[in-house]
């Protein structure tokens, strides 16, 4: 048979992992790249990938690579295809396009490009041209650009493999099953299933890890029950070969659990757990499982184990919730495989910490020489646990980045929890770390608290990583309802290679520090941590407080929350750019895009705008807008032609600045500060501001009258502006000039630039 050209993807992390399953499959010439591998071979370790890959996201064969520098250059490369070779004449078609093309700058236009070429050679060749489906189509046909190099490929995966088909419902931060597989093989799971090893997730959800870890067990290919490939409607399948793929797979699963198998799942939650046993019992592997409603702190091995954790006799008879052990129980050490709550499924750090404190408890108590895997997205968490990690590697679910720490219960890796150095070592505010940092927060205190007395500013940075071993953003806010001083600090999340005693060391030295030198009490400072590479994260809540305060800028009220939020709803470096927004605002029509809590719609209103239109998705967003402009503009909420005049629109911005671009309405002044990444459920699709920048700056100056300004702005921090746009408007960068004083030391906190018609 051929040898052809394959890419597998991936979730980043696993890449490594995917490598060696798919030379097991039969691939050759195997390259790991960041989020997949490129291999070679034929049609089999594909079949097989798509059917057994545990960690794969899609299969891709390869039927082009050419050049092209604009849109029509690719067209017409993607119509010289022979597409007859690949669609049958009642097919159906569905095309996508990713990465960074100089002209094709949207991948929506990129996708109709390729479709487009796709059809008019079809219909040439056949006189038909296939109907367009997006879900589940015939055949789906990628394309990929890295600059003006383009790869045409058929997805023979057709949607993400990480869909088993068996999950119904999944609780409110999924796990993805390629991701949950690729912890257990990164843990060892398939040796210590094949061992005999017994398996416990005591804080389960849904049952992903409990499923993923009885389909390893059991040796069932994780696709047998799924019922659709891209490649089944592909004219180049061969459905002699899937068959044969399909009789080898069923052979190898096993279809009983042998005697004193114990994968088990606990959860406090029973409707987690009547999800959990819903979605087993579709994963064919119903009878391998056991899912209990239990708390964490009740936790503990189905075997009685000895001092060291090996499985032992048990004393007495076996009660029916430790379960009975095994004339032949196993020797290898049972592992616990966890993904504690975090982000959005916990109210604060507080509570998530007190979450993996349990955790770490249960474990030194109950599970000595065990072995332990935990997957957090919140990396400093993993410190709670009071067990060293012997390795820690980072993984991606989906946008989230996460860490993964693999330990092993044992006097030598264990710890108390909360302990930062020896018990004989001088508090935390006498070490010499804490000292020097102390005396940088100081100097910049002095430095700072006399220019904002004199600017009237009433919340401004502190501290943005001045020093990089204390990672911390700390703004300091005086409120005037009521009459308060706050610190809200952010920490940004180590990387995975610092040793997590000397980050918990650190954290302690810097929070130590904060009261003696700022003078606030503990109890009014916020710590919230910031992941460098959280996308798209900024809106999430993650409480429930409503405790809200209010600061003075410019002289308007705003409103702030220091509880609920990763941002407090006022951004700080934003400043001179809502002070140049009031100067330009008299007598404007004003727009006012990814509106957050319009702060600079108050601006505006504040300038003298006549109308205001401020966008957002989230109604929560909106109405703390409303909030800020009833506090300032005495008529906002009170009467009709005041809502009239100040509107609020909830809507994908995308989306509504397509509709209203139909509507040909015209503002004089636009702000668009879009997220640097968005794949909120509620959008239609993801956005990337580094990609999508120019299709919005395009579609913001439709909407532009004559003579209008457009202010775009963004916290991307590797943005680069599209060297078109300079060639269709006048544009003016305007970074530097709305950088504030307090934010001199991170001249990369934003971009700016005004933008008018040419």
């Amino acid at each position: 048979m051929t040898s052809r050209q394959f890419l597998a993807s991936a979730p980043r992390g696993l890449a490594d992992l995917l490598a060696k399953e798919l030379a097991v499959f039969g691939a050759t010439e195997v390259r790991e790249r960041t989020t997949g591998v490129t291999f070679c071979g034929t049609l089999e370790p594909a079949y097989r990938a798509c059917l057994e890959s545990r960690l794969a996201n899609r299969m891709f064969l390869e039927l082009a690579r050419f050049e092209a520098t604009s849109a029509e250059a690719f067209y017409s490369a993607a119509r010289q295809i022979d597409w007859c070779q690949h669609l049958g004449p009642r097919a159906t078609l569905a095309c996508d396009f990713s990465g960074k093309h100089p002209t094709i700058t949207h991948s929506h236009f990129g996708a109709l490009k390729l479709k487009d070429a796709i059809v008019d050679a079809l219909r040439d060749a056949t006189g038909a041209r296939p109907d367009i489906v997006l879900d589940r189509p015939s055949v789906r046909v990628h394309a990929h650009a890295r600059g003006t190099q383009l790869t045409l490929a058929i997805d023979l995966s057709g949607e993400s493999l990480h869909r088993r088909g068996y999950r119904g419902a999944a609780g409110e931060a999924p796990l993805k099953e390629n991701v949950a597989a690729g912890v257990l093989v990164r843990a060892g799971w398939p040796e210590l299933a094949a061992a005999g090893a017994e398996f416990l997730d005591p804080m389960c959800g849904s049952g992903t890890l409990v499923i993923e870890a009885a389909l390893i067990a059991a040796r069932c290919a994780p696709a047998l029950r799924r019922e659709y490939f891209g490649f089944l409607g592909w004219r180049g399948h061969d459905a002699a070969l899937w068959r044969h793929v399909r009789e080898e797979a069923k052979d190898r699963c096993l279809t009983d659990a042998p005697p004193g198998a114990a994968i088990r799942g606990h959860d406090r939650d029973p409707m987690a757990v009547r999800d959990a046993r819903a979605n087993a019992q579709r994963a064919g592997i119903g009878s391998w499982v056991q899912f209990e409603v239990r708390p964490l702190a009740n936790a503990a091995p189905a075997r009685p184990t000895g001092p060291d954790g090996s499985p032992s006799q048990p004393c007495g008879s076996a009660t029916e919730d430790r379960g009975e052990d095994s004339p032949s129980a196993p020797k290898a050490p049972g592992l616990l495989c966890t993904n504690p709550p975090y982000g959005v499924r916990l109210e604060d750090l507080d509570a998530a910490r007190a979450v993996h404190r349990e955790l770490g408890e249960v474990l030194r108590q109950r599970f000595q020489g065990w072995n332990a895997v935990v997957l957090t997205g919140a990396p400093q968490l993993g410190m709670e646990l009071g067990i060293r990690a012997a390795r820690t590697h980072t993984l991606w679910n989906g946008a989230i980045e996460c860490r993964l720490l693999r330990m092993t219960v044992e006097a030598a890796s264990l710890r108390r929890p909360g302990s930062l150095a020896r018990e004989d070592a001088p508090p935390l505010r006498d070490t010499p770390g804490a000292r020097m940092f102390a005396n940088r927060l100081a100097k910049n205190l002095k430095r700072l608290r006399g220019w904002a007395d004199k600017a009237g500013v009433s919340c401004y940075r502190l501290y943005d990583a001045d020093m990089p071993e204390y990672a911390f953003a700390i703004d300091i806010y005086h409120t005037v309802e009521p009459q308060e001083t706050w610190l809200y600090a952010q920490e940004y999340a180590p990387p995975a290679e610092i040793e997590e005693e000397a980050v918990r060391r650190r954290r302690g030295e810097a929070l130590s520090a904060l009261p003696g030198v700022t003078g606030v009490p503990p109890e009014r400072i916020k710590v919230r941590t910031r992941r460098r590479t959280a996308r798209g994260e900024q809106y999430d809540k993650i409480g429930n407080h409503s405790d809200s305060h209010v600061v003075l800028e410019g002289g308007l009220q705003l409103i702030v929350n220091f509880d609920d939020y990763l941002d407090t709803g006022l951004f700080l470096d934003h400043r001179i750019t809502r002070a140049r927004l009031r100067e330009a605002a008299a007598g404007k029509r004003f727009l006012n895009l990814f509106a957050y809590t319009g702060t600079a719609t108050v601006y505006a209103a504040a300038g003298g705008a006549v109308a205001t239109t401020s966008v957002d998705m989230s109604r929560t967003y909106l109405d703390w807008a409303q909030r800020n402009l009833a506090r300032n503009i005495r008529s906002a909420p009170e009467s009709a032609p005041a809502r009239s005049q100040h509107q609020l629109v909830q809507a994908d911005c995308l989306e509504w600045l397509r509709e209203d671009a139909r509507a040909r309405e015209r503002y004089d002044l636009i702000f668009l500060d879009p997220p640097t990444f968005s794949n909120s459920k509620r959008m239609q699709g993801v956005l990337d501001i580094e990609r999508d920048h120019p299709a919005l700056i395009d579609a913001c100056m439709r909407l532009l009258a004559p003579g209008g300004l457009l202010v775009f702005s963004t916290n991307a921090q590797r943005f680069r502006l599209d060297p078109a746009l300079a060639e269709r408007y006048a544009m003016t960068d305007t970074s530097a000039a709305t950088l504030p004083r307090d934010f001199e030391r991170n001249p990369r906190i934003h971009r700016c630039f005004e933008i008018r018609q040419s």
